[in-house]
C-alpha cells in the first residue's frame, strides 16, 4: 500500500512538469527567418543593378501563424543613376498569406523601395498579388505587381521641367520550380513582362526603362544543409540601341561598358537562418 501511495505521489509530482514541458514545446505563433546572399550580379527583372558586378544581399522576415508577415531586404547597388548616398536598395515588405487548401496559397502585400541617403524622389510603393500551387514535385507561381502613379516612375527624360507628372508600372510574371527526385537539385524557370515608363525617371532611373519588355531566366538550385547554390541564365529582349541609351545612367560612374540588359550567367550562394 505504501508503495502504491508513493508511486501515486510521484506521478502527481511529475504531472505539472510534464504539462510545462508540453507548453514549452508548443510551436510559437511568430516565426523569424532570414537569409544572406552573395551573388555575381544583382539582376532586377533582368536588368543589372550592380553594373554586372558582385552584390551582397540580406533579408529578414517576421511571420505570424495568422498569415500576416513583415520583412526587409537590402542589396548594394553600383551607383547606377545618381542615387548616391549608400548606393543601397532597402525594401520594406508587408503582407498576408492565406492557404487555399493543402496545396495552394494566395499572397497579397506591398513592397516599399527605398534608397537610403541617396537622391530624392526615387522611393516608390508597389503592391503585389501572388498565387502559388504545388503539384507533386512541382511548384508554380503566378504574380502581378502594380505600382500606382508616382513621381519616381515618371518619364522625366521626356519632360524634365514637369514636377507634377506621375506614371504607373505593371509587372506580370510566372515562376516554376521542379524538385529532381533523389537529388538536392531543383530546376527553376521564370518569365516576366514589364509595362511602364518608356524613358528615364528622376535621377536617371526607371523600373521599366524601355517602357515594355520581357525578361526570363532558367536556373538550377543545389541545397546543402542551410546553403543554397544557384546558377541561372538571365536575359531580356531589350535591344542594343536601347541598352546603349540606358548604359550611361545605369552604370557606376556613368561610364559603364557592355549592356546591363543582355544575357548573362549569374551564380549565387544563399545561407538561410
Amino acid at each position: 500500500m505504501k508503495s502504491i501511495v508513493s508511486l501515486a505521489a510521484l506521478f502527481v509530482g511529475f504531472t505539472p512538469l510534464a504539462a510545462q514541458a508540453q507548453e514549452e514545446a508548443a510551436p510559437s505563433v511568430v516565426t523569424v527567418s532570414g537569409s544572406a546572399t552573395l551573388t555575381s550580379d544583382y539582376r532586377f527583372r533582368g536588368v543589372s543593378q550592380s553594373d554586372k558586378s558582385m552584390a551582397v544581399q540580406g533579408g529578414l522576415t517576421i511571420a505570424h501563424d495568422s498569415g500576416l508577415y513583415a520583412g526587409t531586404w537590402a542589396s548594394n547597388l553600383s551607383g547606377w543613376g545618381t542615387f548616391g548616398g549608400a548606393n543601397m536598395e532597402l525594401d520594406l515588405i508587408g503582407g498576408y498569406k492565406a492557404k487555399l487548401g493543402d496545396h495552394a496559397a494566395l499572397d497579397v502585400g506591398l513592397t516599399w523601395y527605398m534608397y537610403p541617403g541617396g537622391a530624392d524622389d526615387t522611393d516608390f510603393a508597389e503592391p503585389y498579388v501572388k498565387l502559388s500551387g504545388i503539384a507533386g514535385p512541382a511548384t508554380l507561381t503566378a504574380g502581378v505587381a502594380y505600382a500606382p502613379k508616382q513621381y519616381a516612375l515618371a518619364n522625366v527624360s521626356k519632360a524634365p521641367s514637369s514636377r507634377g507628372q506621375k506614371q504607373d508600372n505593371l509587372y506580370l510574371w510566372g515562376d516554376g520550380a521542379l524538385a529532381i527526385a533523389g537529388t538536392p537539385l531543383t530546376a527553376k524557370a521564370h518569365l516576366g513582362h514589364s509595362n511602364g515608363n518608356p524613358g528615364l525617371g528622376p535621377n536617371g532611373t526607371s523600373v521599366a526603362p524601355t517602357g515594355s519588355y520581357w525578361d526570363w531566366s532558367l536556373g538550377l538550385d543545389a541545397a546543402w544543409r542551410n546553403l543554397t547554390f544557384n546558377v541561372s541564365y538571365v536575359d531580356t529582349d531589350i535591344g542594343g540601341a536601347d541598352a546603349a541609351r540606358l548604359q550611361p545612367n545605369f552604370s557606376k560612374g556613368q561610364d559603364g561598358t557592355g549592356s546591363i540588359a543582355d544575357a548573362a550567367v549569374v551564380a549565387s550562394v544563399t545561407a538561410a537562418f
